[in-house]
């Protein structure tokens, strides 16, 4: 997660190929949503359909975050 750029967006799935588990989206996002260390930006992963998927804090914060940084977002899904 720290390797995804300010004002980027990577999949659940591009995240579990990284780590060598590429049918392990889910784990992935699963994995995210326990995460309460503030320096890993979960907020930076996306569904592989571009809706924004879930989010310990809420998914309005997530997306709040996303647009804060520049992120291309119509409605409610990120622009890949």
């Amino acid at each position: 997660m720290k390797k995804i750029p300010r004002g980027k967006v990577s999949t659940y799935g591009q995240v579990a190929q990284k780590i060598g588990c590429p049918r392990a989206f889910r784990a992935v996002g699963n994995a995210l949503n326990k995460n309460d260390n503030i320096d890993v930006p979960c907020h930076r992963v996306v569904r592989s359909d571009g809706l924004i998927g879930g989010y310990r804090d809420g998914s309005a914060k997530k997306l709040r975050l996303l647009k804060k940084e520049g992120v291309l977002i119509k409605k409610t899904k990120v622009v890949l």
